[in-house]
């Protein structure tokens, strides 16, 4: 008997909150299902979470858990706050991911909290409907009546029976059933717990971290966390906006400290294009056979452009890149990218206009992490206001957009101008990456690789066929300066793979230890500068050094130390020995790349 009773104990917190174990089960089970299935082709095969089912019973088991330790008349009204939140939260993912295809990410909690009360209101005005009722959202409102009915009907029937005599059940008939259903709850949560574990891990390894780079680092891993339920991508989001705060405020106080001592405007116009994965490799310009790049190579030859020779990146992902880019932290320094400003704000304190083009970077509701990450320094209203003078508001299907963007807004340019235009480059799907069929030059039938499957071969037509686009589309921006004093660096933010080299791959290995094989393709980059005829003119000593240092060892993180000379900004923060064509630039400082590997290091083959 007292084994019966000892035994009946894991199936009371079932018992006593019955209702909502099964409503709550049912509610994340509809979620998990229909987030999914409407953009199934698009996804290309997406599919639920597959441990859907026993993660969720885990979980609300665990809640009904310690909701059976409080009192009963407390029980009511924290499971009633429980309904208002865990319904909330599960409409407002649900209304995301059909409006905007979208589950909730950190972006969409940002720009919650920049919305005025005003703008709440529009928002609710254009997109709340009835026909919202009809939609994926309509299946929570369904459960929910379904919920307030069968609430409704049991507190009537109570009411009913309050009053009855009911027949007696036989005390040991009970014990048993709940001795039975308990050894049926051991079994589930065995099982439940032993497939799900890894994930939970993977959770609490993600929450434990301290910055929003390391959090985007955790998603590149393939044992990442599915954060399978709205509360949890709710949880998630608010947890990325607090760390990304921590490191705005560290960015805020290093900006107050900026010291500008004088500036020359040295070089008055200075454009800075940033492309997006590209495989040096691929490039005509560094050896590639096929003419990837024909506008780039023939404005080498006739002298303006100088490609530089050993240039990495000195990370795979993006948004670290930026962050180092931007930052006049470089790798190797004490403390975090943060804790030193960043120069388009030193540009902008020394006189310069500056303007910003992204293709990437603009707040989104559906955006990444990877983009979160990449641009929450840069879409913060304040820090947007403090480095920028002009910038674009929208994204455009193809990067002649920016060049559109910048036509319409260089009327606002002054005497002296630090132009950055960022691209979408060759950023997967590369086939989405220039207007087809007018730009496809490379097809499949010539790809000349025959050790390629099909597929391989139609990837690797369009990821040269966008490489192409993109020269056409940085050719065109030299000529945008070709009657002014100016220089043009291209760089781009990291490579990518693209069938080079056993594994035959495309993306990024990002949880590959670096030897020369990924750092070749992932890390090695193009990197050039081009000099209008004025500026050729105008300082034949600068020129002449940028084309000594050609071949000179260098990684991106250092790259604002050559912006503040090519400027002529005076300021502590500048250091000749970062500046590639400074003659105290150190071409023996080692290269780290992603915080690990000294490129210098690895054995090239």
């Amino acid at each position: 008997m007292n084994i019966s009773k000892w035994l009946g104990a894991l199936f009371a917190p079932i018992e006593k909150n019955g209702a909502f174990f099964v409503f709550m089960f049912s509610l994340g089970y509809l979620c998990t299902q229909l987030e999914v299935m409407p953009f199934y082709l698009r996804d290309r095969g997406a599919k639920p979470y597959e441990l859907s089912v026993p993660e969720l019973f885990l979980d609300i088991y665990i809640i009904c858990v310690l909701l059976a330790l409080i009192p009963r008349k407390v029980r009511i009204f924290v499971r009633a706050l429980l309904y208002v939140i865990l319904y909330g939260v599960a409409i407002a993912d649900m209304y995301c991911y059909e409006r905007f295809e979208s589950t909730l990410t950190p972006t969409m909690l940002m720009l919650v909290g920049e919305t005025t009360p005003q703008e709440a209101g529009e928002f609710l005005t254009g997109y709340l409907s009835w026909d919202l009722v009809s939609s994926l959202v309509g299946w929570v409102l369904l459960l929910m009546l379904v919920h307030v009915l069968w609430t409704s009907v049991r507190w009537w029937l109570r009411k009913q029976t309050q009053n009855m005599v009911l027949p007696q059940i036989n005390p040991m008939v009970v014990t048993s059933l709940k001795a039975t259903l308990s050894l049926v709850v051991a079994c589930l949560l065995f099982v439940c717990i032993s497939q799900t574990r890894d994930n939970k891990a993977a959770m609490h390894r993600m929450f434990s971290y301290d910055t929003i780079g390391q959090v985007e680092r955790e998603l590149t891993r393939k044992d990442q966390a599915n954060l399978y339920l709205p509360i949890y991508r709710l949880v998630f989001s608010a947890f990325a906006n607090h760390l990304a705060s921590h490191q705005l405020i560290q960015l805020k106080a290093a900006s107050g400290k900026i010291q500008i001592d004088s500036c020359s405007y040295r070089v008055p116009n200075i454009v800075l294009v940033i492309g997006e994965s590209y495989n040096k490799h691929h490039s005509q310009l560094y050896g590639y056979k096929k003419p990837t790049t024909p506008f780039q190579k023939a404005l080498a030859e006739q002298g303006s452009l100088v490609p530089f020779t050993d240039v990495v990146a000195p990370w795979n992902l993006t948004s670290f890149v930026f962050k180092h880019v931007l930052s006049l932290h470089a790798v190797g320094d004490s403390g975090e990218w943060c804790d030193a400003p960043l120069f388009p704000e030193v540009f902008r304190k020394a006189g310069y206009h500056v303007t910003f083009i992204t293709n990437q970077f603009q707040s989104q509701a559906k955006e990444a992490v990877y983009d979160f990450s990449g641009g929450f320094f840069l879409n913060d209203p304040e820090m947007s206001q403090r480095q920028f003078d002009t910038r674009n508001t929208t994204l455009y299907r193809f990067d002649e957009g920016v060049l559109n963007a910048y036509d319409q807004l260089k009327a606002q340019n002054k005497e002296h101008n630090l132009v950055i235009l960022h691209l979408m480059g060759s950023h997967v799907e590369y086939r989405a990456r220039y207007p087809q069929p007018a730009r496809r030059f490379f097809t499949p039938q010539n790809a000349n690789r025959p050790e390629l499957t099909k597929k391989q071969r139609y990837i690797l037509s369009d990821y040269d066929n966008s490489v192409r686009y993109n020269d056409s589309i940085v050719g065109a921006i030299t000529q945008r300066f070709i009657d002014k004093d100016a220089v043009v660096i291209y760089m781009p933010d990291h490579g990518e793979e693209i069938f080079d080299g056993s594994p035959f791959m495309y993306g990024r290995m990002h949880g590959a230890n670096i030897d020369y094989r990924l750092a070749r393709n992932e890390m090695e980059i193009p990197f050039w500068i081009w000099g209008s005829p004025q500026y050729v003119e105008n300082h034949p000593y600068g020129w002449q050094a940028i084309q000594n240092a050609k071949d000179r060892p260098m990684m991106t993180d250092v790259l604002p130390h050559l912006l503040l000379y090519l400027a002529g900004i005076s300021t502590p923060a500048y250091r000749p020995e970062y500046n590639v064509i400074a003659p105290e630039y150190n071409t023996k400082r080692p290269r780290i790349l992603k915080g690990t590997t000294d490129y210098n290091l690895l054995k090239k083959k």
